[in-house]
Order: C-alpha cells, then structure tokens, then sequence
C-alpha cells in the first residue's frame, strides 16, 4: 500500500504549530521529517504526522509534557490587579 503524503497545508490543520517551531523541532530530531519529492514540492508522511500526534497525546496525558507556568498577573506593568 502506497504511503500516503501530505503538504504543508495539510500538515497546519492536523499540527497548529508555526513552521518555525516545526523546523526546529524537526532540526532536533522530535518531529518527523519532511522530504523533497521536486526539487520545489516538500512533504510529510501522514502515517508518521498522525503517530507523533498520538505520541504528544499520551505524553500529555502522563504528564511527561512540561508546561510553561502560569503568569503572575500581579506583576503586570499595565492593567494592574485591583485589590
């Protein structure tokens, strides 16, 4: 069975991350890599889109993800907290 492809269109519906982020982690080794099928037509393979997205999941749901904490809205410069 052939594999399936996708562009970058495609890739931005199922991975809402900035095509800088993407590289980056690309570049890292933490994302699956594009390749050329023109010298002017780069893709991804879906089958591995589609499993790192499932890799994200269950990551994030035993909290293996880090997240950025929450800002502390009391030290805003602008639009201070009102007691």
């Amino acid at each position: 069975m052939p594999k399936q492809t996708i562009r970058r269109p495609e890739l931005r519906k199922i991975v809402p991350l900035a095509d800088t982020t993407i590289y980056e982690m690309e570049r890292r080794g933490e994302f699956p890599r594009r390749f050329h099928l023109t010298s002017r037509c780069v893709v991804w393979d879906l089958a591995e889109v589609e499993a790192w997205v499932e890799e994200r999941r269950r990551a994030s749901d035993a909290e293996i993800i880090k997240r950025a904490p929450s800002p502390d809205v009391r030290q805003r410069k602008t639009r201070p907290v009102r007691h």
